[in-house]
């Protein structure tokens, strides 16, 4: 009986055992793509519909009785809150779930909150949802927008959508009427100042975004945007009429009295016109129009070369497929004529060898940029005009060109940015971009191209790209990959940082030679690691910030392993600070929740020795307004925030001015009386007593009105200049 049942427990622990291993078996073999049920393609609001379509079935609210409901909805939560975000869905897609921080999911909203309150646009035709990849090409289409910056969780923005739906059908092909997600689109939404939900604001390109402040109702909203409106409808008669008719234009619109202008109109009756109307209804009018107006100039390949020589073009590319797109294509023209950009078109069936020679095996449209028929990009957004007309317009005024294997630099001597990308990946296409931003900022110091992997198989595998995008920077012999954010600002950060490192790198040898005798700080990681790959550009950035103050390293653990093993590292990203010949690392490992600069370069400065003294009501009487020395003084007060963030940075400057201006600080909760008797009605308040000879100018100093060392250092060190110039001058007068 004792065998049996010790049998049965054995049997139970290793079922149990086995249970366990099979869930973690399945929870590292889930893919969050099938999860959701989308493909790998998959846009920003096709996950975020899937998603939706699950939560309402999913959620544990509808299935109270399940007891595995919360850990399965738990999963799909987090997939879906991966792959939203542009940088975690390529994290995700690189090194899988490994890539990404632990810390994040755990939690999800009520059932009705996704019912009732998620994507409250997602589902609507007329009203056009704009995410981060795509706000910028719409908005600099030419066009106008009339956008609705909203947050899901906001009820005036629930009780403006139904006006707002009304508002899209009734201006339909006058302006645009989009929507923006804030929820999804935070730094987007930021980035355009928005603090409030629901803001409304009118887009023209070239021009300030005009806000909408009156009341939401459908008469109001459309008599305001219309306001902006400089379409005309002309009124033709004998003067003006043939001057009215060969203007420019796409297609002028305008109207005759056949009661005055009898003649005219009879003369029209018997003209040779292309065609008659023979409908009232506005868009079968359009749909005419367009039907009737002239092609696209077809390029030939005779004429291609000839006429893209000097020339900026915008070249359509098919074969043998057009469609109702090809009509709308029509329009242009017109819409980047003043952007003095060409239209045009190639049949790849006719002229095979030509788009074989640029690589083109499907319809598509490309900017050439004056240059030569090889310096143009492809454009891999939503085939829709203003997204095309943005893309124009911004790809020829960008170096950005499409790489292919004749031109690819994989030798060239000057420095390349090189974008590894599929074009059905959405952070891709968000990326995109942002590299046009970043190549007008370094044009003349860097190039930049996109290579398509899908297209490029072999050049893609050479340098062993297994995610999109992947971005390489090849300068010379060294090749660089970029792990930062997908910006422009990132990006230029990241280059920066190459041109001068900010970060040393560190090896098992150099970790042991340079790691001693100096002050450093250290990051221990691992390149598949999610919180690592976030940590560095502001270990970078942090490094930037202290730059002369404390020597900042890393240590690639993956590489070096036992090395770090033997650093006794336990997890990454791990922090340290080395301090003179410390033997003690252990208590200097950082283990702050915020990773961002500002939060590091406070914890590795606050480890410092002080070189700023404290002062007393009597020390600063005696040294500052009676010494002979100059000072920079701090006052302060613990209880402010303020006062603690700019307590590291004055040690910054205290270091910086260290034998040329003494640093001193003043406690205002222990001392009120002196930081009264001094004029001190805000913390933190920074004064110079500079000494100019037997008394001090005034015991209240000279205020400096900034809280950045670099800043301040530079006003004292100009205050001395001026100082030292007074000197010479009163001692000229004295000795004449």
């Amino acid at each position: 009986m004792i065998q049996l049942t010790h049998f049965i427990q054995v049997c139970t622990l290793y079922i149990i055992y086995l249970l366990i291993s099979l869930s973690e078996v399945s929870r590292e073999d889930r893919d969050y793509y099938e999860l959701l049920g989308v493909n790998r393609e998959a846009t920003s609001r096709e996950i975020r519909r899937a998603f939706k379509k699950l939560a309402l079935t999913m959620h544990p609210d509808k299935n109270p009785g399940d007891p595995s409901a919360h850990d399965r909805f738990l999963q799909v939560s987090r997939a879906y809150e991966v792959l939203k975000d542009e940088d975690l869905r390529k994290k995700y897609d690189k090194y899988g779930e490994k890539g990404l921080d632990e810390q994040q999911g755990g939690r999800y909203e009520s059932w009705s909150y996704y019912r009732y309150d998620f994507g409250i646009y997602d589902d609507d035709l007329e009203v056009i949802t704009l995410d981060r990849g795509d706000f910028e090409a719409a908005v600099n289409s030419g066009e106008i927008w009339f956008i609705n910056f909203y947050f899901p969780r906001c009820s005036h923005c629930h009780q403006l959508a139904p006006t707002w739906r009304e508002v899209a059908k009734e201006m339909e092909g006058v302006i645009r009427i989009g929507a923006v997600n804030c929820g999804d689109n935070n730094r987007l939404c930021r980035s355009k100042g928005i603090t409030s939900y629901p803001s409304l604001y009118i887009y023209r390109t070239g021009q300030k975004p005009e806000k909408y402040h009156g009341e939401r109702s459908k008469e109001n909203l459309v008599q305001f945007s219309m306001q902006f409106i400089t379409t005309t409808v002309t009124e033709l008669w004998q003067g003006n009429v043939f001057s009215e008719i060969e203007g420019e234009g796409l297609v002028k619109v305008g109207w005759m009295d056949c009661t005055t202008q009898e003649q005219l109109c009879e003369s029209f009756q018997v003209s040779v016109l292309s065609f008659w109307l023979q409908t009232l209804d506005r868009k079968e009018i359009y749909s005419q129009v367009i039907d009737h107006l002239p092609d696209l100039e077809l390029l030939t390949n005779d004429s291609f070369q000839r006429k893209l020589a000097r020339h900026r073009w915008l070249v359509s590319f098919s074969f043998g497929d057009r469609g109702l797109a090809s009509n709308e294509y029509k329009k242009l023209q017109a819409l980047l004529r003043n952007d003095h950009i060409q239209v045009g078109r190639v049949d790849c069936l006719s002229d095979a060898e030509l788009c074989r020679s640029l690589y083109i095996h499907k319809s598509c449209l490309a900017v050439f940029k004056g240059l030569g028929i090889h310096d143009f990009e492809i454009h891999h957004g939503k085939d829709v005009l203003y997204n095309i007309v943005g893309f124009a317009k911004e790809s020829v005024n960008a170096h950005v060109t499409t790489l292919r294997p004749d031109n690819f630099p994989s030798d060239r001597k000057e420095p390349w940015l090189v974008d590894f990308f599929a074009p059905w990946c959405p952070p891709c296409q968000a990326l995109l971009p942002e590299l046009r931003k970043a190549s007008i900022q370094l044009a003349g110091q860097m190039k930049f191209g996109t290579l398509d992997c899908t297209i490029h198989h072999d050049l893609c595998s050479m340098y062993n790209i297994q995610a999109y995008p992947t971005t390489v920077i090849f300068n010379r012999s060294s090749v660089h990959e970029y792990e930062g954010h997908h910006s422009a600002d990132g990006i230029l950060e990241f280059i920066q940082d190459l041109v001068s490192p900010s970060v040393v790198v560190l090896d098992p040898d150099s970790f042991r030679d340079k790691v001693k005798g100096e002050i450093w700080a250290v990051d221990f990681y691992a390149p598949w690691c999610g919180p690592c790959q976030a940590l560095m550009p502001e270990w970078r950035r942090m490094a930037r910030l202290i730059s002369g103050q404390i020597l900042v390293g890393s240590v690639d653990c993956q590489r070096f392993q036992p090395f770090c093993q033997s650093q006794g590292v336990r997890s990454y990203p791990e922090i340290r600070l080395y301090p003179h010949n410390t033997r003690q690392p252990d208590r200097y490992i950082y283990n702050g929740w915020h990773r961002d600069a500002q939060s590091l370069k406070l914890w590795v400065l606050s480890s410092l020795p002080r070189v700023s003294v404290d002062l007393t009501p009597e020390s600063y009487r005696s040294l500052v307004l009676s010494g002979r020395e100059h000072w920079v003084v701090d006052f302060y007060a613990p209880w402010c925030g303020p006062c603690q963030h700019f307590a590291p940075e004055f040690e910054v400057l205290a270091r910086m001015v260290k034998g040329e201006v003494r640093a001193g600080k003043v406690d205002c909760q222990a001392h009120y009386q002196t930081c009264q008797s001094a004029g001190v009605t805000a913390y933190p308040t920074v004064r110079f007593y500079p000494y100019i000879g037997t008394t001090k100018r005034h015991q209240s100093g000279e205020y400096v009105n900034s809280r950045d060392a670099h800043v301040i250092a530079d006003v004292l060190r100009q205050r001395l200049e001026q100082l030292s110039k007074q000197s010479h001058s009163k001692l000229k007068v004295t000795t004449g």
